[in-house]
């Protein structure tokens, strides 16, 4: 409260409606799984497209494992489905797990030059995270600019020199590279040849050129990336922003971003000291020197050979350890689900492929990360895990399956779902859960969470693994086992939409996540009201800021009732609260709302009757 101290005016702005409460995202998934290439231990960052996915985590070409082989990349499989059944936003936590004796731990590498000799005479070239998309192409190409020499003889200007610049020096130093040094006595420039004196260049006569690298990466599927204007000479900034050659692709690079797209990590051996010494590692010496003489106006370029990294593996098939991840809080570090657990907008969380051999081998590993994906959701509450059957399971196979389970927090989808690989152009089969939490975006972006994510075309589908008839899902449907069905005439559809609890309370998808919705909104929606004074004012304005986000939401058509007041009800005040929640600090709100079930079953009772037959 202001103070009135002096006599005046005073003028002071006051607030006299409710707060109000933004409905939340319940769009935004997290998928876990096993990629060609991308960061492990990072936190996820947000994909909104393939393309994106693939510039980070590797293309779509199946994955080869040590253990058990080649498999197709589900994980790369599921983020198509998702994208194209309608889904926006994508958060990914890769795993990998290192096949045993791999000090390399599935990372390429390779050294420049090849041949004979110690390390620290080397460029050492390593993919900067592990699997079989590091086996990538290097090139570097020394770019030699235009003159930036003027002034006059006895005051130089190098136009656009920055301290540390690499140039090639003409005319009277023909072909000879020298580097730029500023004098902060004198405030000027001078160039320098490498390990030697300054020169004395003239303008008009002498020619100075910016010289700079480009690294260009190229992927086995022929994808590039080219990072251009990279200096040569270490400790080189511009823009107060280290640019140098081993500064750009560190270990560590200077920001979250380039740690995550960068391809490749590039030390240089302690012997290599300067700038030329690095770029005569790179590029052969006679290819530096060939230039003695370059006309106005005209820039050059020299290209080293194309250098393949090497070694670079996809370990074996991650399990249920790498599923689960870790977390340590000295570095903060967090890897597989742990990773999920600092991003507060995921609602929807899916492990496309962990069910792949279910039914073999894999079967322990794979009812343990359903576990896990459970054991998340649970925890933390306003997310659904949207779990896989296994491949080519028979009726009695997923129902054995799904007696294992029991959560509102998640939905169990059969059977895998049959397409057309656009990489290898045949038909194979997909685990139903990257489909799944496309249609549930696009349900929720076209209707509303409210709405059960049932009756809804697979648009990629061409059909599935198992046809499953009206018979069939009469006894899958109770068990809340969710199918994929095919009709005459209405396409591929996904024809559920049950949890997995006991619980008749729970029994609907759309009921538990319409809750949850609800939950995270007024959660977040009325942190304003920690700490304010717990009295009739603060209980007042706690209940309208609910009653007219609930409103809104019955005037959407997502609360059952023709009035207000049958939809919802809200209290807040002292048959809420005794004296004892008062003394310790609680504000207790009773919220009941009346959400809609969905018409699971359309019943038409049909007689005969006649003209005289009275109703």
């Amino acid at each position: 409260m202001p103070e009135y101290l002096a006599p005046g005016v005073y003028v002071e702005e006051v607030s006299f409606r409710s707060k109000s409460i933004e409905g939340v995202s319940t769009t935004t998934t997290g998928f876990i799984g096993a990629s060609r290439f991308g960061p492990v231990d990072m936190l996820p960052d947000i994909v909104t497209s393939l393309g994106e996915y693939e510039r980070v985590y590797g293309d779509g070409q199946q994955l080869s494992y040590s253990d058990v082989g080649k498999q197709d990349n589900f994980l790369w499989h599921a983020v198509r489905g998702f994208f194209e059944e309608g889904g926006k936003r994508l958060y990914i936590s890769r795993v990998f797990k290192a096949k045993a004796g791999d000090t390399a731990l599935g990372k390429a590498s390779t050294k420049l030059p090849t041949g004979a000799g110690a390390d620290n005479t080397k460029v050492t070239i390593t993919a900067r995270f592990p699997g079989s998309g590091g086996n990538v192409r290097v090139m570097f190409t020394l770019n030699i600019g235009q003159n930036i020499l003027t002034g006059t003889n006895t005051d130089p200007i190098f136009n656009g020199g920055t301290h540390l610049d690499m140039v090639w020096v003409g005319k009277a130093n023909k072909g000879k590279l020298h580097f730029l040094e500023y004098n902060d006595a004198t405030q000027k420039f001078s160039a320098k040849v490498f390990g030697g004196a300054a020169v004395a260049l003239v303008p008009g006569t002498d020619e100075v050129r910016l010289v700079t690298l480009t690294v260009t990466v190229t992927g086995l599927d022929g994808s590039q990336q080219v990072f251009a204007g990279l200096a040569p000479v270490a400790g080189h900034t511009r823009g107060g922003e280290p640019d140098s050659l081993d500064a750009y692709f560190s270990a560590t690079p200077a920001n979250s971003g380039l740690a995550r797209t960068l391809p490749i990590v590039l030390a240089v051996g302690s012997t290599l000291d300067d700038g030329y010494k690095v770029v005569k590692a790179l590029i052969p010496e006679a290819t530096v020197q060939s230039n003695t003489d370059i006309p106005l106006n005209v820039t050059l370029s020299f290209d080293s050979a194309d250098t393949l990294l090497a070694g670079g593996n996809d370990g074996d098939r991650p399990g249920a350890t790498e599923y689960e991840g870790t977390a340590d809080d000295a570095t903060a570090i967090k890897t597989g689900l742990k990773a999920f657990e600092d991003l507060e907008d995921i609602s929807i969380v899916a492990a496309p492929g962990s069910t792949f051999g279910y039914e073999g081998s894999y079967k322990t590993n794979a009812v343990s990360i359903a576990n896990l994906l459970i054991s998340h959701a649970s925890r933390m509450r306003y997310r659904i895990a949207v779990l896989d059957s296994g491949n080519a399971q028979s009726i009695s196979q997923v129902r054995a399956m799904r007696a294992q389970f029991d959560s509102k927090y998640a939905a169990l989808y059969y059977p895998w779902v049959r397409i057309l690989d656009p990489i290898t152009r045949k038909e194979i089969f997909l685990p139903p859960s990257g489909f799944v939490s496309g249609i549930y975006a696009r349900n929720d972006i076209e209707r509303g969470v409210h709405k059960a994510p049932a009756n809804e075309v697979a648009n990629l589908a061409l059909g599935f693994e198992n046809n499953v008839n009206k018979s069939q899902q009469d006894v899958l449907n109770p068990e809340g086992i969710n199918c994929f069905r095919y009709f005459e005439g209405r396409g591929n559809r996904l024809w559920g939409a049950r949890t997995i609890s006991s619980d008749p309370e729970w029994k609907y998808v759309n009921l538990r996540r319409y809750f949850a919705y609800v939950e995270r909104s007024i959660d977040i929606g009325t942190q304003w009201a920690v700490f304010e004074p717990n009295g009739d004012q603060l209980w007042a304005n706690v209940r309208r800021t609910i009653y007219d986000f609930l409103l809104n939401e019955w005037q959407k058509g997502s609360l059952l009732g023709e009035k207000p007041e049958k939809a919802f009800f809200v209290r807040c005040d002292r048959s809420t609260m005794t004296q004892n929640d008062l003394d310790n600090g609680r504000l207790v709100c009773l919220i009941g709302i009346a959400p809609l079930r969905p018409a699971e079953f359309v019943i038409f009772k049909i007689g005969q009757w006649t003209a005289d037959h009275k109703v």
